[in-house]
């Protein structure tokens, strides 16, 4: 009996004994690890996955493929040429076994992506593999069906052991229809300008009534962390 089965954005053929590449996912070699999201097992065909259905798999190792060159080169007055390689990130696996039912209730491990956002890679990556490189769609889905908690913003919450207070002054539009010039603040451009508006921010006074855990509040908000306490003091002379 086979099964196709679906695992970082491809879709694979497989039958029990098989051994295949895929995108790297979030297991120790050793591991068992079972993929849930089943797209036909023998001659049922899913809508789009097959409900319980399932393809269970050992992690043999974790690989990277072969090299890729990728070249460059500018042919004008100032020309360059540059290389770079690249091996991708891989997860060679075994399959051991493919259940047309009662996936859901096997305790296997589920098989997700190395880019979920609060995996901190396997032994062999030192603890360094890049997160949240994919799988944003797979964290959303785990946390509509209560598998996993959104993380809340930590520092731009009033309740956080009150590091931060949103400014009490911020508007939805400019006082008389017309706002400060904002870029007269260093490091303050066009872009940012636009950021402070849609965050409420129109005048110099508004901000150069900050204190310090209204400025933690706008850093976070904006992006802007280390700049805000000297534009507060720039616009109180302003």
């Amino acid at each position: 009996m086979f099964a196709v089965l679906k695992t970082g954005g491809k879709q694979y053929r497989v039958q029990q004994g098989d051994v295949l590449r895929v995108e790297k996912l979030a297991a120790d070699a050793g591991e068992k690890i079972q993929f849930n999201d089943v797209l036909m097992v023998g001659s049922t065909i899913g809508t789009p996955l097959v409900d319980g259905a399932g393809v269970q798999a050992e992690v043999i190792e974790q690989i990277k493929g072969e090299k890729v060159i990728h070249f460059t080169k500018r042919r004008r007055k100032h020309g360059s040429k540059r290389t770079k390689g690249h091996r991708q990130q891989l997860t060679l696996l075994r399959i051991t076994e493919i259940l047309e039912s009662g996936a859901a209730s096997s305790g296997i491990k589920e098989a997700v992506g190395a880019g979920i956002a609060g995996w901190t890679g396997t032994k062999t990556d030192k603890g360094d593999y890049v997160q949240n490189r994919t799988g944003q769609s797979e964290m959303q889905r785990r946390i509509v069906e209560g598998d996993a908690v959104e993380k809340a913003a930590a520092k731009t919450d009033e309740a956080a052991g009150g590091e931060t207070r949103k400014p009490a002054n911020l508007l939805t539009e400019a006082r008389g229809g017309e706002g400060d010039a904002l870029t007269g603040l260093t490091g303050v451009g066009p872009a940012m300008e636009k950021k402070m508006h849609d965050a409420g921010v129109f005048h110099f006074d508004q901000i150069a009534a900050w204190d310090e855990a209204e400025i933690a509040y706008m850093e976070d908000q904006l992006g802007a962390r280390g700049k805000i306490a000297g534009w507060a003091a720039e616009a109180k002379d302003l």
